[in-house]
């Protein structure tokens, strides 16, 4: 498999993938996906394109691109349900899929019509409806982040009353809370090398009020030489916020309803906005 080579992702980059002049086995094309689109990306990025492609390759076999068929992609899905992927995975998976394929054999100037595009599944299965946190657990939370008062509280406080993502918010540098001269504070969301935006459009001014303001104000407080806000989910080279995540939501359980996460915040923030009538664009973000 793909994912069991033991390459890293910059020597799977560096190395040019020796391809037939006839077509391309699907091996060959996560090489030559990984060679041209995956240079300054995130290993994150490597690995969803050697994984998804190796879930091809388990269930299917490595074949030329052109011979994979309707039924191969059929096969591909229901390996996936076996697998007991969610709707929502299962799309980000034929996706890559789709994207490695396309690309490779455009590349090559293959005539390819991709039998991965256009196959059913129910994209709504394994999916739960994310849960907003109700105002009642919302401000039990941050009752206990006033009370526990630690840089994983403060974390909590920061995307309670923001709706800022968690990997943003982890992922913050103390420069990125900008104190502005009426003495207001907004955190400055861009990306860096450490962590991405979802989308060019998540770049934003973030004004810090309420919870998220003594959260801010906290950080800026201690007397540290690391420049993150969170240096301990920012230990390598990529903050860990799947790490926060799991901590958080473990922590989370004792004080807000069933099926409330950290993500939570930010749908209750979308709430909070639209209630005031805030304008959606505004909202969206």
């Amino acid at each position: 498999m793909l994912r069991e080579q033991g390459l890293s992702s910059a020597e799977a980059t560096a190395q040019a993938p020796v391809v037939s002049s006839a077509s391309v086995l699907l091996s060959e094309a996560v090489g030559i996906y990984l060679q041209q689109k995956g240079k300054g990306r995130p290993v994150t990025f490597h690995r969803a394109a050697q994984r998804s492609c190796g879930y091809v390759i388990d269930a299917c076999g490595d074949k030329h691109l052109d011979a994979y068929t309707k039924a191969d992609a059929n096969a591909f899905r229901d390996a996936l349900i076996a697998r007991g992927l969610s709707g929502s995975s299962m799309t980000r998976v034929f996706g890559t899929v789709r994207a490695v394929t396309n690309f490779a054999a455009s590349e090559q100037g293959l005539d390819f019509t991709n039998p991965f595009a256009g196959v059913y599944y129910d994209r709504t299965a394994g999916v739960s409806d994310r849960t907003p946190v109700p105002a009642d657990a919302l401000a039990v939370v941050q009752a206990q982040c006033r009370s526990l008062d630690d840089d994983m509280r403060w974390l909590v406080a920061l995307v309670s009353d923001t709706g800022m993502r968690l990997a943003e918010a982890a992922g913050m540098t103390r420069d990125d809370i900008v104190r502005n001269d009426d003495g207001s504070l907004h955190a400055r969301v861009r990306p860096h090398p450490w962590r991405r935006l979802k989308t060019k459009g998540s770049e934003r001014d973030v004004p810090l009020e309420g919870e998220a303001r003594w959260a801010a104000e906290r950080i800026l407080d201690q007397q540290t030489e690391s420049r993150f806000a969170f240096p301990r989910y920012n230990k390598t080279d990529a903050t860990n916020a799947n790490a926060a995540s799991a901590a958080l939501n473990k922590w989370m359980k004792e004080y807000a309803p069933a099926g409330c996460t950290m993500h939570g915040f930010r749908h209750s923030m979308r709430d909070r906005l639209r209630a005031v009538e805030c304008p959606s664009d505004i909202v969206d973000q």
